[in-house]
């Protein structure tokens, strides 16, 4: 299983960071790291994120902004 986030402007369109970070061999690592490089992600003109497994959307899109609402995470 692959781990890795999808990176969007607000419309939804893709919009890759200029340094992408590839894979996660786990959701944890996948989260551990975009907790550590939210705010520069925001910076970059990405404004949500979406994370897959393989190919299948786990949660999202969630903003990166403070204002914006929190994503819809499904009840495990």
């Amino acid at each position: 299983m692959a781990w890795q986030w999808r990176f969007e402007k607000a419309d939804g369109t893709e919009h890759p960071p200029a340094d992408p970070p590839g894979g996660f061999g786990t959701q944890g690592d996948a989260e551990s790291w975009l907790g550590e490089n939210w705010q520069g992600l925001a910076e970059e003109g990405i404004d949500r994120v979406v994370l897959l497994e393989d190919d299948a959307v786990v949660y999202g899109p969630m903003g990166l902004h403070a204002e914006d609402p929190p994503a819809d995470v499904p009840d495990a």
